[in-house]
């Protein structure tokens, strides 16, 4: 059902962990199959210098974290951003569609970390980085 990539993330995750220097946490989760991820990033010179995460949730939640910070290491900010859900999904070789959701929560944790940044800069997040499911104002949630 899984392959091997999403085993191996799943069984030996890269960056597990907080980061206690991040200047940039983002907090997702999905109700509805109760998986729930923490992202930490720091970001230096506007490059992710080091990314970490906690995730409570099934295999292939853990296995879409772990490559999502590893896919955002020594990139700008920009490039983060441009992170998707396929892309994580195409690096673990493809994901079962049940659980496509957990590669959408791995880009939406990235973003939510990305949109935290920007507020710690006192910068308003959502016209770069979109709403990303905590937007008090925000109709389509």
């Amino acid at each position: 059902m899984y392959s091997e990539k999403v085993m191996d993330h799943f069984t030996n995750p890269r960056n597990v962990g907080e980061l206690p220097d991040a200047n940039a946490v983002g907090r997702v989760g999905n109700p509805v199959c109760g998986d729930i991820m923490q992202i930490y990033l720091k970001i230096e010179n506007d490059v992710v210098v080091d990314a970490k995460f906690k995730t409570f949730g099934c295999g292939a939640a853990i296995a879409t974290s772990s490559m999502a910070t590893e896919l955002v290491k020594g990139k700008t900010v920009e490039e983060a951003l441009k992170l998707s859900n396929k892309a994580v999904t195409e690096a673990l070789d493809g994901l079962p569609p049940v659980k496509m959701h957990c590669s959408v929560l791995a880009e939406e944790g990235i973003k939510s970390a990305i949109a935290d940044y920007y507020k710690r800069q006192g910068i308003d997040p959502e016209p770069i980085v979109g709403c990303i499911g905590d937007c008090d104002h925000c109709c389509h949630h």
